[in-house]
C-alpha cells in the first residue's frame, strides 16, 4: 500500500488527495497543513470582506472530517512541518498542541503555497497593517471593522487582491487610497488597458497613487491628531488609531493598510532539505510535477512551470493552474505518466462594474525578453449594438509578425470580457493563429453577441496586417511623427469638438475623402486615424489604391485617448 504525504492543502494539495483517491482506494493518504483550514476559497475572501459573499462557510470548501468522510483522506490540521529527510523519507511534523513526530512516506507531496510580500520598513509590523492571505487574515480586517470602525483605509499594491481590496473596502463605506510602486496597477496588462482601471478607480472616489512608494508607517497619537485629518475624514473626529503613512511622494493619514504588494514562493523548508530551486526562486519541477527528488512532487504558488509561450520558467500564483497540478502531480504519484502543458497565465479581475483580463504574454514582457511581434486594437461592442444594454469592449491582440502565432490578449469592458480571452486562450493553447480566429464560429443572437463577434473582428484586422492589406501604425508613431510623415482624421467635425482632436491633425471626413484627394501629398506618408480603426481602414484602402503610401491607427483615437490619459 502506497503512503502519500502531503504538505499544504488549498487548491494544490486538496485536489491532488482528492484525486489520488479517486485514482487508488487503498492508498494512503496524510495531508498535513499548518493552519486551521485546509481547503478553503482565497480567491473570495476580498468579497466576504465587501459583502458579495455574505456567508463565511460558503468560503470553507471542505472541513478534515469532510475529507475523512468522503475521501478517506487523513487531515491534519495545525501540525506544521519542520524538516524533511529525503534519504530516510521521513518530515518531521509539530503540532501546535503536542510532541513533534516522524512520519514515513512513499511519495510527497509540496504545496508550500506563497507568502504575502512584507517589505522591512519601519512600523510595517503595527496591528493596523494587515495582509490577506487566508481565511485568519480575513478575519482580522473583519474583526478590526467591526471593533475600530475605521474610517479610510490604504491599499498598498495594484494587484488582483489590491484592486478587489480597494472596491470592497469602498463597498463597506471607506474612504480609501490606493498606493502603487509603479506607473500602473495590473501588472499583467500593458498601461494604455491599465489606465481604463486607473480611470474606474478615480470615478468611483479612490484616491490614487502611482509611482509612490510606502516607507514608513508611523501611528498618531490621539491628541496629536492634525486639524487636516478632520478635514480628510470630513467628520467631527479623527479615527481612534490613526497612523501616517510616509510616502516616496508625500504623507497620507489613513486608519488601516492593506499590504497587496505581491507574494513570494514559501521555499525555506523545501531548500533546507536540499531539493532544487528554480531561476526564478520557486520549486524546479518537471513536467510530471516532479522535484529533483523523484519521489517529491510539489504544485502550486511555490514551483516554476515553463510560460506556454517562450517554454521558460514561470511563477505564476493561480488556483486554475494549481488544481490541474495537483491532478497530474496526483496521478503521477500512483505510478501515471500525466504531463503539465505549460501556463498560459490566463487572468480576469472585476473593478466594480467593469472587468479586466489577460492570456500569454504583454507587450512589456515581449520587449522585455526580446520577442518580436505585432499588435492591433478592436473595438467593438458586447454584443448586437441595436439590442438594449451592449457595452464598449476594448481588445487588444499581441501575435508574431510573420506566422500571425498568438502572443498574448487583454480585453476590458463592462460585458462580455471573459469570453472574449477564454476563447483566446484556447485558441492560444490550440495552436491557432490569428488568421483562423475570422473563422471560428461563435455563438450569435442580439443579446449575446454579433454575426461578426470582436474575436472575428481581432482576427480579421491581425490578418490585413498580415497580408500588407492595411499596414498600420501605433499610438507611439503619431507621438514622434516626422516632417516626412502626415495625420488625416477622417471623422466627422463634431466628433472632434464632443470628443477630442488629435494635434496637429488634417480633417477630411471619410464621406469626402474621395471628392478631395487633391488636398493631400503623395510625398508624405499618410497615417490615417477615426475613432476606433474601422473608417481608418477603409480610408487607408482607398487612399493605397490612389498611389498614396498610408498606414491606418489601429484602434483609433480610442486607443490614443487610452494611452495619453494621465492620472
Amino acid at each position: 500500500m502506497t503512503r502519500i504525504v502531503i504538505i499544504g492543502g488549498v487548491a494544490g494539495g486538496a485536489s491532488a488527495a482528492a484525486r489520488a483517491r479517486r485514482m487508488d482506494e487503498h492508498a494512503e493518504i496524510i495531508m498535513l497543513e499548518r493552519g486551521e483550514f485546509v481547503s478553503f476559497a482565497n480567491c473570495g475572501l476580498p468579497y466576504h470582506i465587501g459583502g458579495e459573499i455574505e456567508s463565511r462557510n460558503a468560503l470553507l470548501l471542505q472541513t478534515p472530517d469532510s475529507f475523512k468522510q468522503r475521501f478517506n483522506v487523513d487531515v491534519r490540521v495545525f501540525s506544521e512541518v519542520v524538516a524533511i529527510d529525503r534519504f530516510d523519507k521521513t518530515v518531521t511534523v509539530k503540532p501546535m498542541n503536542g510532541e513533534s513526530y516522524t512520519l514515513t512516506y512513499d511519495k510527497l507531496l509540496l504545496s508550500p503555497g506563497a507568502a504575502p510580500v512584507k517589505p522591512p520598513i519601519s512600523g510595517i509590523d503595527n496591528p493596523h497593517v494587515f495582509t490577506l492571505r487566508n481565511i485568519a487574515d480575513m478575519d482580522a480586517i473583519l474583526a478590526v471593522m467591526a471593533t475600530q470602525k475605521p474610517r479610510h483605509a490604504t491599499v498598498v499594491g495594484g494587484g488582483f487582491i489590491g484592486l478587489e481590496m480597494a472596491e470592497a473596502l469602498k463597498h463597506r463605506g471607506l474612504n480609501v487610497a490606493l498606493v502603487e510602486l509603479s506607473a500602473q496597477v495590473m501588472a499583467p496588462v500593458d498601461p494604455e488597458m491599465a489606465n481604463m482601471l486607473h480611470q474606474k478607480l478615480v470615478s468611483h472616489g479612490i484616491e490614487l497613487h502611482l509611482n509612490t512608494g510606502l516607507e514608513a508607517v508611523t501611528p498618531i497619537e490621539q491628541h496629536a491628531v492634525e486639524a487636516e485629518a478632520m478635514d480628510q475624514y470630513d467628520v467631527a473626529e479623527p479615527a481612534q488609531h490613526a497612523l501616517k503613512l510616509t510616502l516616496s511622494r508625500g504623507q497620507l493619514q489613513t486608519d488601516v493598510v492593506i499590504l497587496a504588494i505581491g507574494v513570494r514562493p514559501e521555499t525555506l523548508l523545501v531548500s533546507a532539505a536540499g531539493i532544487a530551486l528554480g531561476e526564478r526562486g520557486g520549486i524546479k519541477v518537471n513536467s510530471s510535477m516532479q522535484t529533483s527528488d523523484p519521489d517529491i512532487y510539489a504544485v502550486g504558488d511555490a514551483v516554476e512551470t515553463a510560460d506556454f509561450v517562450t517554454g521558460d520558467a514561470a511563477l505564476v500564483p493561480l488556483a486554475g493552474p494549481a488544481n490541474r497540478q495537483g491532478r497530474i502531480a496526483a496521478d503521477n504519484m500512483l505510478g501515471g505518466d500525466k504531463h503539465y502543458q505549460g501556463t498560459q497565465g490566463t487572468a480576469i479581475c472585476k473593478l466594480f462594474d467593469m472587468a479586466i483580463a489577460s492570456t500569454g504574454h504583454n507587450e512589456k514582457s515581449l520587449k522585455r525578453l526580446g520577442i518580436n511581434y505585432e499588435k492591433v486594437y478592436v473595438h467593438a461592442a458586447s454584443h448586437a449594438s441595436y439590442y438594449p444594454g451592449a457595452h464598449p469592449v476594448t481588445l487588444k491582440l499581441l501575435f508574431a509578425p510573420v506566422s500571425g502565432k498568438i502572443l498574448g490578449a487583454q480585453a476590458a469592458g463592462i460585458d462580455g470580457i471573459d469570453k472574449r480571452i477564454d476563447v483566446l486562450a484556447v485558441a492560444q493553447r490550440a495552436g491557432l493563429s490569428v488568421r483562423e480566429l475570422q473563422d471560428l464560429e461563435l455563438t450569435y443572437a442580439p443579446p449575446f453577441g454579433s454575426a461578426r463577434d470582436v474575436i472575428n473582428q481581432a482576427g480579421m484586422v491581425a490578418t490585413n496586417v498580415l497580408d500588407g492589406v492595411d499596414p498600420v501604425c501605433q499610438v507611439e508613431d503619431v507621438l514622434a511623427m516626422t516632417d516626412e510623415q502626415l495625420l488625416l482624421d477622417v471623422r466627422n467635425p463634431p466628433e472632434l469638438t464632443k470628443i477630442g482632436a488629435f494635434p496637429n491633425a488634417i480633417n477630411i471626413p471619410l464621406d469626402q475623402l474621395r471628392q478631395r484627394l487633391d488636398e493631400l501629398p503623395k510625398d508624405k506618408e499618410i497615417l490615417v486615424t477615426c475613432m476606433v480603426g474601422l473608417r481608418g481602414h477603409v480610408a487607408s484602402r482607398m487612399l493605397q489604391q490612389h498611389g498614396f503610401t498610408v498606414k491606418n491607427l489601429t484602434g483609433g483615437y480610442k486607443t490614443y485617448q487610452m494611452s495619453t490619459a494621465q492620472y
